[in-house]
């Protein structure tokens, strides 16, 4: 596997000056950069496909080992504050569970029977996406629940840093991200978990942005949590009305937070016509701007 190879040229990287460690790591953190945009055309293929299931009212499932199935949460984990992606709708399958986030739970990615049933237990099937990842393509956990979930139904994504491996393969959708051979033979957190984690960001990003929950460039859907969110949410609804902060301020009052039925409110809708129009719209805030300028 490409991301095993000892590679010749860092044989002696322990003797290196710190500057020259430093440029080779930072050579390898842009060519895994540049493997993801070698891969668009599959993270493209793979969000389209996803945002057909999930506009079906399905879940966005994440599952992987170590540092890949960390990586494939804190993805997951930023869906709900960001988007208002509703919690129950994203869950996380990993190896040695949720302990596993912050402590390495010793052979717990080769436990192929608790991928199966962990798949079952969460009754994963043809309404849910399953998301896939491990940078050898191979790790036994992940692999299983990916055959498991495939086989009831589910569409499936595999990421993965080696050509051709099982992951790959067998999912509906493979994305592999030709990374090669680490700085330190073997340590896939570095290029290859980069890769990854680039991926899924932009994997998730464009089936937010297909779904409706990003509109002019704005998280028109962000859970306004903190002072800092509450007054994002202003500025937002300010560039979006050219009104005033006393008005935003009191049209997400009455939208209960939301930017997307504030804006509608101070195009002069009442709450009931702003959430038929955003119903309408399937949630487009573009689309539902549309329908209640339009006679």
């Amino acid at each position: 596997m490409s991301t095993e190879i000892v590679s010749p040229r860092y044989a002696d990287i322990d003797a290196w000056d710190p500057a020259d460690v430093l440029e080779a790591m930072i050579e390898g953190q842009l060519a895994a950069v540049a493997a993801v945009r070698a891969a668009r055309r599959s993270i493209e293929r793979a969000a389209l496909a996803t945002e057909t299931r999930l506009r079906d009212g399905g879940r966005l499932v994440y599952v992987g080992a170590g540092t890949s199935g960390r990586l494939a949460a804190q993805d997951g984990a930023e869906l709900t504050p960001t988007f208002s992606w509703p919690q129950e709708r994203v869950l996380f399958l990993l190896a040695g569970g949720e302990g596993a986030l912050v402590q390495a739970v010793e052979g717990a990615e080769d436990r192929s029977e608790q991928g199966a049933g962990v798949v079952g237990q969460n009754r994963i099937g043809a309404a849910d996406v399953l998301v896939a990842v491990a940078a050898s393509g191979t790790t036994p956990f992940t692999l299983a629940c990916l055959r498991e979930a495939k086989l009831r139904g589910a569409l499936t994504i595999g990421i993965a840093n080696n050509q051709n491996t099982p992951l790959l393969t067998e999912a509906d959708h493979g994305i592999w991200l030709d990374t090669g051979p680490e700085t330190i033979a073997g340590s896939t957190r570095m290029k290859a978990g980069t890769a990854q984690k680039a991926t899924l960001n932009l994997l998730s990003s464009l089936v937010m942005i297909r779904l409706g929950h990003v509109y002019g460039g704005l998280m028109v859907d962000v859970q306004a949590s903190n002072r800092k969110l509450v007054r994002r949410s202003e500025d937002m609804l300010m560039h979006l009305t050219e009104r005033s902060r006393e008005d935003a301020r009191d049209a997400l009052a009455r939208a209960d937070g939301s930017v997307k039925l504030a804006a509608l409110l101070l195009q002069g809708c009442t709450p009931a016509e702003a959430e038929r129009a955003l119903e309408q719209a399937d949630g487009q805030l573009r689309e539902a701007l549309r329908l209640v300028r339009e006679p």
